[in-house]
């Protein structure tokens, strides 16, 4: 169970990570190619913001699981 708890807290801080460096690039691609973006009809930050909330759902459930793990392992 240790072991589980653990690998969750892995996966927040990766899901975490991604969606920084995702953003960030998409941040650096914007700053470098913004005639590309001007093109599109929707915001060029609309994507960071979906990954947001796709990110912060994501997160939210692994911390509700380890929560989960973290009641089992004191039950014992």
């Amino acid at each position: 169970m240790k072991k589980l708890y653990d690998f969750l807290w892995i996966a927040v801080c990766s899901c975490v990570g991604v969606f920084i460096g995702s953003s960030a690039y998409t941040f650096w691609d914007y700053r470098a190619h913004p005639g590309l973006y001007a093109m599109q009809s929707t915001p060029w930050y609309l994507s960071i913001q979906t990954r947001a909330v796709f990110t912060a759902v994501a997160v939210a459930v692994l911390l509700l699981l380890r929560w989960f793990v973290r009641q089992r392992i004191n039950k014992r």
